[in-house]
């Protein structure tokens, strides 16, 4: 198996905290070398810098507001992403987006947030990673908005259908294909061979929606292998291949 990149994984999180070496490590063993690490809110800042000081090589960090953070303090906690962003170097700025799901009072602030941070993403030249869910139409409403040559980046999780993917791919992003492609009724599985693999990365989202064997358990970076052997069996070519273009795909988002 050649070298897999984990493109969101919440590595911080209180979840790894009894043993997050021991999960780094069986990363390791699994060849997945490379963690690309969403933020959430200011408050979880502290835990994202600690990570990236810990495993300085392999953990890269993106900057960001996501949907359900946003509140009624939604402006001070976007200063803070602000400040940020221009204070040091991230390589996404992520995740960011609208989500229906918990909450659909807080959809205008969250699109004000959304344009906010696509427009300071496109400012530093980075890529924008998205947070979707129960959201697609809102989510593709602001892009067309902010779309240019500058926009760019990966519509996070994705699990949509083929028309929506192909829309995703033609605001240039790249598919971010999780655990959802296990799952019997993802649905995603039954068109993802009809997109070319250059649009494809892989994630976990760990610790959340963990692959089939392990769905409904804490997910982890290690478990990118089910994935990338269910993406292998959907397009009928090794996993190694697998690894090595979603990899490289992974490299021109990020710009490594």
């Amino acid at each position: 198996m050649k070298m897999l990149t984990d493109t969101h994984t919440h590595l911080y999180s209180e979840a790894f905290d009894e043993d997050r070496d021991a999960m780094m490590r069986r990363a390791e063993a699994a060849q997945v070398k490379r963690f690309f690490v969403p933020a959430i809110d200011s408050g979880y800042a502290d835990a994202m810098f600690a990570l990236e000081a810990a495993y300085p090589d392999r953990v890269f960090l993106m900057m960001g507001l996501h949907p359900t953070s946003v509140k009624e303090d939604y402006e001070s906690e976007l200063a803070f992403v602000e400040q940020e962003l221009f204070r040091r170097k991230f390589y996404a700025v992520g995740e960011i987006g609208i989500d229906l799901y918990w909450d659909t009072s807080t959809l205008e602030f969250q699109k004000i947030a959304f344009r906010k941070q696509i427009q300071w993403a496109k400012q530093l030249g980075l890529p924008i990673v998205i947070h979707c869910r129960d959201a697609f139409e809102e989510i593709f409403e602001v892009l067309e908005t902010e779309r240019d040559e500058k926009l760019y980046g990966i519509f996070h999780c994705f699990t949509g259908t083929l028309a929506q993917a192909q829309r995703a791919i033609g605001f240039n992003m790249k598919l971010g294909i999780g655990g959802v492609v296990t799952f019997k009724h993802g649905k995603i599985d039954t068109f993802l061979d009809q997109i070319d693999l250059k649009h494809l990365v892989l994630e976990t989202d760990a610790p959340y929606l963990a692959p089939v064997p392990y769905r409904g358990k804490r997910n982890e970076s290690s478990y990118l292998t089910y994935t990338c052997r269910k993406v292998a069996e959907i397009y009928g070519i090794s996993e190694a291949a697998v690894a090595q273009l979603t990899t490289q795909n992974s490299k021109e988002v990020f710009k490594l």
